[in-house]
């Protein structure tokens, strides 16, 4: 006789297991939709990184402050070789009214008309107090020459003093940004050291790899807009393989400014010597009418700098520990760029 088994009803507890394996299988589904937290090292190369972008802003501040300082040691040299011309100037002024003084003290103790009455030749007499008025005027006139020499030498020296001042307080700013600069490429290099060889060469990579195609396959490449430029293009690629020096300006070593602007010197064209002052050194073009030796500017603080070079390529000085080199003109965000 065929047995019959009868189905057991559901118990809670076997519910209970039902629900919550599906709540399991949901939190693994969502699990798996969620990109990995990142690493590390992902951490280490974004702070390397960060590093590097505030050094090379400290830097263009310190070149600047630099570039400010020398201007005003200039002014102050020229300042006080006009404050001596004009010490000679008065002194002399001094001497030749101290004469006229002294002839006058050794010939002046008689009343004029007294003097007339006894003279043995009143004509001689008359004829030399003509003179002696012109010279009275004339030494009216060196007196108030004097006078408005001695204001101006004063002017002089007080504005040299005030550039003298405005100088220190460069000095200060310069000595500020260069300790800046040092302590974060200091802690990068201490990051970048932590770093495995291979994390190492990938940072490097990701660092000159992004964007290579901003304008389009090639981009534009064509001739130089200008002989200068084209001057200034030859003068960048010769520097290829040179390493960065923070606050260089060539030949030898160079940071992101120093290099174009050494470069356009090569050209007879004075740049002025930080980023964000070159981008305004000319015309203001759009990324896709680049030509060879247009300034390519990066980051929205115009922090950094290169020379496009036809083809998508630039040619800059990248950071510490990387020689002047070609990167993909689309290695960072492009600020702007300027015909020269």
């Amino acid at each position: 006789m065929g047995s019959h088994r009868r189905t057991a009803p559901s118990s809670g507890s076997d519910r209970s297991a039902t629900v919550a394996l599906g709540l399991l299988s949901a939190a693994a589904t969502a699990l798996a939709a969620v990109p990995a937290a990142a690493t590390p090292h992902d951490v280490t190369r974004a702070e390397v990184d960060r590093l590097y972008r505030e050094a090379e802003k400290a830097t263009e501040a310190y070149n600047e402050a630099d570039e400010r300082a020398d201007g005003l040691r200039r002014q102050i040299a020229t300042a006080q070789d006009g404050i001596a011309r004009q010490q000679a100037r008065v002194n002399t002024m001094r001497e030749s009214l101290g004469s006229l003084a002294g002839a006058q003290y050794r010939s002046g103790g008689l009343d004029p008309a007294l003097a007339l009455l006894l003279s043995d030749d009143p004509e001689d007499y008359l004829e030399k107090a003509s003179v002696l008025d012109r010279i009275t005027v004339h030494q009216a006139a060196e007196l108030r020459r004097l006078r408005g020499a001695l204001r101006s030498l004063a002017q002089d020296r007080a504005e040299a003093a005030g550039k003298l001042g405005a100088l220190e307080k460069s000095r200060k700013a310069v000595a500020a940004h260069k300790r800046t600069v040092e302590r974060k490429l200091t802690e990068a290099r201490r990051l970048l050291a932590s770093l495995p060889a291979g994390e190492r060469a990938a940072w490097d990579r990701a660092t000159r790899s992004a964007r290579a195609d901003l304008l389009g396959p090639s981009g534009p490449s064509g001739a130089p807009a200008s002989a200068r430029a084209a001057a200034a293009v030859a003068a960048a690629r010769s520097a290829l393989g040179r390493p960065y020096v923070w606050g260089a300006e060539g030949p030898s070593a160079f940071d992101c400014s120093g290099l174009t602007q050494w470069s356009y010197a090569q050209a007879g064209v004075a740049l002025p010597r930080t980023s964000q002052a070159q981008r305004y050194a000319g015309r203001r073009i759009p990324l896709s009418e680049a030509r060879p030796g247009d300034l390519v500017v990066y980051r929205s603080d115009a922090s950094h700098v290169g020379m496009y070079m036809g083809n998508g390529q630039v040619i800059h000085a990248p950071h510490p520990g990387a020689p002047v080199r070609y990167d993909p003109v689309g290695m960072m965000p492009v600020s702007s760029v300027t015909r020269v």
